[in-house]
């Protein structure tokens, strides 16, 4: 089973200004991109998992907290599974690779932040989106 890792980009400044890249990231997989915005910073968009979707995350302006966990059973996941937490920020184009089997929590740290969000399957394609209330998971604080 895969785990959710940091793909880390990099950043190129000279006279002319800044280039951002990542050129460790494989986008071979993606069938479509949308971009969240929440409306406050106080706001957790979450839980949020997909059984079969793997997802790809990068923050392109502010800042991000990302939460994740491992569901165990989809009908009936343990209330008391660890949280992994990421922290993307749009002055690194790093990307989070979320595989498939997690479910995620996400906040913005800064007003007006921008997460963009990649997906391997288009949207209708499979059946595959599972929503659990945000203070479901016990370690969520």
């Amino acid at each position: 089973m895969s785990i959710p890792r940091i793909i880390e980009g990099g950043k190129y400044s000279d006279e002319r200004g800044n280039l951002f890249f990542n050129n460790n990231f494989d986008a071979s997989e993606i069938k479509r991109i949308y971009f969240i915005e929440n409306k406050d910073i106080d706001f957790i968009r979450g839980w949020t998992g997909h059984q079969i979707e793997q997802r790809w995350f990068s923050a392109v302006q502010g800042s991000f907290i990302i939460r994740l966990l491992k569901i165990d059973n989809w009908d009936n996941p343990n209330k008391e599974v660890e949280i992994l937490e990421f922290e993307l920020k749009s002055q690194q184009l790093n990307v989070l690779h979320i595989p498939k089997g997690f479910a995620t929590a996400v906040q913005a740290k800064d007003d007006g932040s921008k997460l963009m969000v990649m997906a391997d399957y288009s949207l209708g394609e499979v059946k595959d989106e599972y929503r659990f209330e945000i203070n479901y998971f016990e370690k969520l604080k």
